[in-house]
């Protein structure tokens, strides 16, 4: 009986010396913005006039430029989650393989939102990926270098939830949009916070869950 009960200590032990050490899959659990870090440009607002959240809805209002960021990194996950426009439909984007938290801009890869080119991946503060080159003639990087989408706009109309999955498997990223196969790319970064960016007008966010 003794060995029987020093057998299970241990085993229990084991149990929760592993649960401490994984990361946690809980992205955003629907209440608090607890696993999330804020930046607004030139500090010129506190965050939370920025980023807020009612209802399990994550409201980011668009000005001044920034962006929320997990406080974990992740590396061979899916993130799935949801966005629409409120009023007119503009400019954002989600952030991911972040390895550095520039203000306004960190260096990382964005999943375009901007109205008409979501799907679009974006090379932000010296990121790169493999399938980047330079247009013929053009000698000089852009401050801003884009992949742009494989298919026609899947967005769905202004006020309408839109899906968005990217996956990031080795290296290997997928995004959809919607269901529909957006953009292939590959990344010699393989870990990253994630982020959700303010740019252009009111957005807003739901049912983020990574896998």
């Amino acid at each position: 009986m003794k060995l029987l009960n020093l057998y299970a200590a241990f085993l229990f032990l084991a149990i929760f010396l592993t649960a401490c050490t994984q990361k946690s899959n809980e992205i955003f659990n629907g209440k608090d913005l607890s696993n999330w870090e804020f930046v607004v440009e030139n500090n010129a607002v506190h965050a939370e006039e920025v980023f807020s959240l009612n209802d399990g809805i994550i409201k980011i209002k668009g000005e001044p430029f920034g962006y929320m960021y997990t406080k974990e990194k992740y590396a061979d996950f899916t993130l799935d989650l949801e966005y629409r426009w409120v009023g007119e439909a503009t400019n954002s984007g989600v952030f991911f393989l972040i390895e550095e938290t520039n203000n306004p801009f960190p260096k990382g890869v964005e999943c375009q939102l901007m109205a008409g080119k979501a799907g679009d991946l974006v090379l932000l503060s010296g990121a790169d990926l493999n399938e980047y080159v330079l247009p013929e003639g053009v000698e000089e990087r852009p401050a801003f270098p884009v992949i742009e989408k494989q298919n026609p706009s899947s967005e769905n109309a202004t006020g309408e939830w839109n899906k968005v999955q990217i996956t990031v498997k080795d290296g290997n990223i997928t995004v959809k949009v919607n269901g529909v196969l957006q953009n292939i790319a590959s990344s010699n970064v393989k870990e990253g916070h994630i982020g959700l960016q303010s740019e252009g007008k009111a957005i807003e966010f739901r049912n983020l869950v990574i896998s």
